[in-house]
């Protein structure tokens, strides 16, 4: 929607996504791109292995257990077996869609992305790689994609376990015939796990593959280069490696788009979900699925996010890890421009010394602070729960207060951050550092931010905007950022200049990057690092005359309109200390607003009852001092 915004032109990004042009910045109130919500927004999620004869009993304990959006484990694609006849399978989707209808529910399937595993393959005459061995993935040097027991703690004793390239045309072919025939059952979502290059099995990290005939062929005819002869593998300098990078990334988002457009031939209201690891950091470029491509051709993505170098389990993260996965968090939010972000990570794995329902906890509460979903599940597994009693209670509160989360969040007076899609293809380390970095101090200093793409420049209204070593712009986006300055808003550049503009009207450098200072601070101690070692920074952004907030730098803060009201979301990873102590440390914190009669201040502790406060008034504005936040909280405004 683009209200109070003058249009001259359109403009497009190297990935063909429209930019605006020349525009008019507003201030607080103007609304993001509308996008109507639907199931996906607000699922609860539980999964389950799905039979012939079980799907009545999946949707009973959906439904007992407050489940809503349920996950079956009916894997076509990813079979040998069924690859070659889905018949069964097929019926079982179709019953357990049918059950979970008639409840009131929704469901959705499981199948593999590039990934095929033959069972008893040793004993077998007719497997993937034996059968079709054009069809797998290769090594620059030819060697397979074939693996086997114990490579994955997926593959038993005796499997084969392939990985098929997508550009096999008659693997293609009867691929999309199979998510045609799923969606025809009318099954409400198709979730895709890991659509990948093997690239993330011992051995194959950097081989950059795959290199067999098909994918070689389908980017000698796009690029008129020769894989295996013309790239310097791992060499981002080299322009052709880099033509590969982005070869192999626009290979996985265009065979989602394929498999969105083949279910939706067939159900128009099917969605499509692909399940992806990597986040914003270089994993995203090696396997080349790329959240921030892929949320454009999809309608939801499940996030198994392990952010990096950081703990992926919630039971041992630092609270720098819980601010990480903030940071992750809040970007696949930002990319996915009002789709579903679905997160399936996991909460304890059988440690002893911390309790796993404080875990559950702590991970459904961060999840929710940032406007993510929460898929439970025990240790590494995708079914049931560690604590089935715990995820019932927090079920109910999210259904009860899935508005207050769920309902789409619009900037207010926001500081921009931007991230930069090919910056991070080419330079991951040093940006990811960067933009953690700036946006773990705004999070600190208790700072609206925005987190900006090129997809959403034409959206964003604040009138500061940061480039966290920012290495790569193309020409829409300078031309983009020349106007944006020239419309007397501020721009601030930190380490790399992108632009060669140095220090100017409305242009503030600062050449050694405050982002990596300060995560590099944060690494090296994290309770005694807070958002005025970087004051220089702080003191160049605006101050906002909408909303002041008083907290400790160990709670996150996340700052938005929800229908129009102010909103405030606390995290608190106060006194978290990994593999030994899930409890926080209660942490006080003060919200002070502009004084206006009639409106209220309400307050939502995690898991607890809303609560309204009364404010005390100075000098033409209201302070709320807000009850201890133990774990998470909610604070708003409301008019009468």
């Amino acid at each position: 929607m683009e209200t109070a915004v003058h249009i001259k032109r359109r403009l497009f990004n190297h990935r063909g996504i429209a930019l605006f042009g020349p525009i008019l910045f507003l201030t607080a109130t103007a609304s993001p791109t509308a996008l109507e919500q639907n199931w996906t927004n607000y699922v609860r999620i539980g999964a389950y292995g799905l039979r012939a004869d079980n799907a009545d009993k999946i949707v009973a304990d959906a439904q007992a257990n407050g489940v809503f959006g349920i996950e079956v484990d009916n894997d076509i694609e990813g079979r040998y077996e069924s690859f070659l006849d889905p018949t069964a399978k097929l019926k079982a989707i179709r019953a357990v869609a049918e059950k979970a209808h008639a409840a009131g529910n929704y469901a959705f399937v499981y199948i593999a992305g590039t990934e095929c595993i033959t069972a008893n393959a040793d004993k077998t005459a007719h497997t993937m790689a034996k059968d079709h061995p054009d069809w797998l993935q290769r090594k620059i040097t030819g060697e397979p994609a074939i693996f086997g027991g114990g490579t994955a703690f997926w593959i038993r004793k005796g499997d084969e376990d392939v990985w098929v390239s997508p550009y096999a045309p008659e693997w293609r072919k009867i691929y999309m015939e199979h998510v045609r025939q799923i969606a025809a059952t009318g099954i409400d979502g198709i979730y895709v796990d890991i659509p990948y290059w093997m690239t993330h099995f011992e051995g194959w990290e950097d081989t950059w593959a795959s290199f067999d005939d098909y994918t070689v062929a389908a980017f000698r005819k796009q690029t008129g280069l020769d894989a295996k002869k013309d790239l310097k593998l791992g060499d981002f300098s080299d322009p052709n490696f880099r033509k590969w990078v982005d070869f192999r990334i626009q290979t996985f988002t265009d065979f989602m788009r394929e498999i969105d457009e083949n279910a939706k031939s067939v159900n128009p209201k099917i969605k499509t979900i692909p399940e992806i690891y990597p986040g914003i950091e270089s994993e995203a470029v090696r396997v080349g699925a790329d959240v921030y491509s892929l949320y454009p051709v999809v309608d939801a993505i499940a996030h198994e996010y392990e952010f990096g170098e950081g703990d992926h389990m919630a039971a041992s993260r630092t609270p720098l890890d819980w601010f990480y996965y903030q940071v992750g968090m809040h970007s696949f939010r930002a990319f996915a421009q009002g789709k579903a972000t679905w997160i399936l990570n996991y909460s304890w794995d059988g440690e002893k010394t911390v309790d796993k329902r404080e875990a559950m906890m702590n991970l459904a509460m961060s999840e929710l602070m940032a406007g993510a979903n929460f898929w439970d599940a025990p240790g590494h597994s995708m079914a049931g729960s560690n604590d089935i009693a715990t995820r019932k209670r927090i079920f109910a509160w999210i259904k009860e207060n899935e508005k207050t989360f769920y309902l789409p969040r619009a900037p207010i007076n926001p500081i921009g951050v931007y991230f930069s899609p090919e910056t991070r293809d080419y330079y991951a380390r040093d940006f990811i550092r960067s933009y953690r970095g700036i946006l773990i101090l705004l999070m600190q200093a208790h700072r609206e931010f925005q987190i900006v793409t090129p997809r959403t420049l034409g959206e964003f209204r604040g009138g500061t905007l940061v480039l966290p070593d920012v290495r790569v712009l193309s020409q829409d986006e300078r031309n983009w950022l020349e106007q944006y300055v020239a419309g007397g808003n501020k721009l601030i550049v930190t380490g790399n200049d992108p632009l060669g503009a140095g220090t100017r009207a409305n242009i503030v450098r600062f050449p050694d990057c405050p982002g990596k200072a300060y995560v590099a601070s944060l690494e090296a101690n994290f309770e005694r690092t807070g958002p005025q070692l970087e004051q220089p920074f702080l003191d160049s952004l605006p101050q906002s005359p909408e909303i002041e907030i008083s907290a400790s730098p160990q709670v996150a803060t996340s700052i938005s309109l929800v229908e129009g009201r102010v909103h405030v979301f606390f995290a608190n990873f106060a006194g978290l200390v990994g593999g030994k102590n899930p409890i926080q440390t209660p942490e006080s914190a003060t919200v002070t607003v502009p004084a206006e009669r009639g409106h209220s201040a309400y307050f939502l502790p995690y898991l607890g009852n809303i609560q309204e406060l009364t404010g005390v008034p100075k000098n033409g504005k209201e302070t709320f001092v807000l009850p201890p936040v133990a774990k998470g909280a909610v604070f708003w405004l409301q008019s009468h």
